[in-house]
């Protein structure tokens, strides 16, 4: 069984389960063409795969943006490490990976694959298709998604493809537009339905402007949301939803209003890492069962390492501000050069999750961190002594300890508490 399908059945017999489905979105390549892969800073351990450029033009090193062969050597090492639960993909990325490669054959990650792509993800360079009101629009048919070809045999039970797709729709408070909408929304439902394909719903926020204030757009969304599948058999329905995160009201409103209404969050642009942390521990607070990131992800400096940071946080095992000095950790112990300062990065600066004015950096310690495999007590001594690590360059690193001999975080500075956090990683990510 595919981790999905047994988190969504958890989640239905045991509503209190932390069960949590991490969706990784790598369909970028539907909204951004040449800039969909993401910035070259981060390769998966395969490297760099050959390119053609002619030198009096640039060079490999210049040209910004992987290539394709480059991203899906990323996509192959994300499902390989298993962590997330769906990958998302374009049609002809599906088409590649799972339809003529196989690689979720004996996975427990789930393929899916992009339904429709209206006009509010046309994202090319020098367009103007985002900044009017969306239009539906699809590229890929359900067949093609399910078998690589306009007509699917229909005789076996499975299809080499995806079984599972993202339909979005976005409401801009405008009659004719919204009806719009909706009616091509109950076409593909209805064709899914005959099919036998499954899907997950996103609502995005109006594109253009609505009239309704910015605080208003969860409920705004929410009703949308509930009266449009209040029309909608079970037979129909989302497996889920994917919404942007307005806060912990809107959040609980929609998640206690029928319990078998899975809700997730989109991720949005990067932000710092604090923000990307602090959104799914607290969407999960709040009642979402999903998080689907896709830039988040995508331009982080070490993907494999930013994923297992979120499996961390929704396991309850991490805290979001321990999450972002761990990441920080991974990425010293393989060389790699942060975005930004591990306090810059611990800044939050996605306003929507500044509520209750809670955006203030916390030292937590972590029990029972599967990270911890370094044994600090070998070096520490009972008499709360500060022990000592020679840190990359050679210099004593040292940090303060309890009378257990455990790390005393509350007496520990950035510097060290750093140096703790590599030299507790070294051996998992070194």
């Amino acid at each position: 069984m595919k981790s999905l399908d047994a988190k969504l059945a958890q989640v239905r017999v045991q509503p209190s389960s932390r069960a949590f489905i991490i969706a990784d979105a790598k369909d970028a390549d539907m909204a951004f063409g040449v800039r969909a892969p993401g910035p070259r800073g981060y390769l998966s351990s395969r490297g760099e795969r050959p390119a053609r450029f002619s030198p009096e033009v640039w060079s490999r090193e210049e040209f910004g943006y992987r290539n394709l062969p480059e991203f899906l050597d990323i996509i192959r090492e994300v499902v390989n490490q298993g962590l997330v639960d769906i990958m998302l993909m374009s049609a002809y990325v599906n088409e590649q990976l799972t339809i003529k490669e196989g690689l979720f054959r004996n996975s427990p990650v789930t393929p899916a694959a992009r339904a429709n792509d209206t006009t509010d993800v046309w994202a090319v360079r020098h367009g103007c298709y985002t900044k009017e009101p969306a239009q539906t629009f699809r590229s890929a048919s359900i067949d093609q998604i399910q078998c690589g070809r306009v007509d699917c045999d229909r005789g076996g039970a499975e299809f080499p493809g995806a079984n599972l797709g993202l339909y979005s729709v976005t409401f801009v408070n405008e009659l004719g537009q919204d009806r719009e909408t909706l009616l091509e929304f109950k076409a593909f439902r209805e064709e899914a339905e005959r099919k036998a394909f499954r899907y997950f719903l996103e609502v995005f926020d109006p594109n253009v402007s609505s009239g309704v204030p910015a605080e208003k757009l969860g409920e705004f969304i929410n009703d949308n949301i509930l009266r449009t599948l209040a029309g909608v058999p079970e037979a129909g329905r989302p497996v889920f939803l994917k919404i942007a995160y307005h806060g912990a009201r809107a959040m609980e409103e929609l998640a206690q209003y029928d319990p078998n209404l899975v809700v997730g969050i989109l991720g949005g642009s990067a932000g710092t890492t604090y923000d990307a942390f602090r959104l799914i521990h607290d969407a999960q607070k709040y009642g979402a069962r999903v998080a689907l990131f896709g830039r988040k992800i995508n331009n982080a400096e070490h993907q494999l390492g930013f994923i297992e940071m979120l499996r961390l946080i929704t396991d309850g095992r991490l805290s979001p501000e321990e999450a972002v000095r761990a990441y920080h950790g991974i990425l010293q112990s393989k060389g790699i050069k942060p975005h930004r300062a591990l306090e810059h990065d611990l800044v939050l600066t996605d306003q929507s999750m500044s509520y209750g004015g809670e955006g203030v950096r916390r030292v937590v310690e972590v029990r029972n961190n599967p990270l911890a495999r370094v044994a600090v007590g070998s070096a520490s001594t009972p008499d709360g002594k500060l022990p000592e690590k020679k840190g990359g360059a050679g210099s004593a690193v040292r940090w303060p300890v309890l009378g257990n001999g455990k790390p005393d975080f509350s007496l520990m500075t950035s510097a060290q508490r750093q140096a703790y956090d590599a030299d507790r990683l070294t051996r998992r990510y070194g």
